[in-house]
């Protein structure tokens, strides 16, 4: 395989706009907020592609910025595979003027889940514990190696996959669509993109959201509890509910985000003391 056939091989250009977004997702979780999570990051990240691909059109620059301002939530790690793949995506729509925008971010929704499953079996719940298990057997010891090997059994592979991943993510996505819009298949792509994306924000919506009515209806030696009839009807059709309710609310009567969940806690205080919820 020569070196511009390789996976990690980048023109000078490429090279220093993925490098950017490398390092700028290194800020991980660090501006993390339970609106969007980490979606500040990824904007973040985002910023050197947009401007590289948007610099003449101030309009599709402010499009892909709030694009990208949207909820975001992965391993950090592994996140750089899909800021790659979105930066990919972004001179596809930049190059296209008939591409579909709102596939990047059913996209990114459909990944996340998946890679953080990934991400965290990987990094937290295996390297973290190996290199803990190491430090502490030299800390014990009194040795000095402990906290040094430490860091390095855990940062080095962590390092190392925040920076390749996002070449990975860039150089797949880029042959991936020029082969996609050679055999006609984009719309079908997209259409796919579509429909996991909004799976994947239906089950966020069911394990991500907690809602239950605790009423419990006793009559001549009966009980009737009213949650269990509501699941056997439609399971977590309430959290679902709650979901598209605060989404009608933000989006059709501009309520900010901030007002509806302080006015949610407000609501759960009161209809929890009089057991409702």
């Amino acid at each position: 395989m020569t070196k511009k056939n390789s996976i990690l091989y980048l023109n000078p250009e490429d090279k220093k706009m993925i490098n950017s977004v490398g390092w700028r997702m290194m800020v991980g979780s660090g501006p993390y907020q339970y609106e969007k999570m980490q979606a500040l990051s990824y904007l973040y990240a985002m910023v050197p592609v947009i401007k590289r691909y948007y610099k003449d059109d101030k309009e599709k620059r402010i499009e892909a910025y709030k694009r990208h301002w949207e909820l975001w939530n992965t391993t950090p790690q592994v996140a750089g595979f899909v800021a790659g793949l979105s930066a990919a995506m972004e001179r596809e729509a930049s190059l296209n003027p008939d591409y579909d925008v709102s596939s990047i971010n059913t996209t990114k929704v459909a990944l996340m889940g998946p890679l953080a499953g990934i991400g965290d079996s990987i990094f937290w719940g295996s390297l973290k514990i190996i290199a803990t298990g190491i430090g502490v057997s030299f800390a014990l010891q009194g040795n000095i190696l402990g906290p040094i090997l430490y860091l390095l059994v855990y940062n080095i592979p962590s390092s190392l996959a925040r920076h390749l991943l996002p070449v990975i993510g860039f150089n797949l996505g880029t042959s991936f669509f020029e082969k996609m819009n050679k055999n006609g298949i984009m719309p079908f792509l997209t259409e796919s993109c579509n429909i996991v994306g909004l799976i994947m924000v239906g089950s966020m919506a069911c394990t991500m959201v907690s809602l239950k009515i605790p009423f419990v209806y006793e009559a001549e030696g009966a009980t009737i509890n009213v949650q269990d009839i509501l699941d056997s009807i439609l399971p977590n059709a309430l959290p679902v509910g709650l979901t598209l309710l605060c989404f009608w609310l933000m989006k059709k009567k501009n309520i900010h985000p901030t007002i509806l969940i302080i006015s949610l806690v407000i609501v759960a205080i009161v209809l929890h003391a009089v057991g409702i919820l």
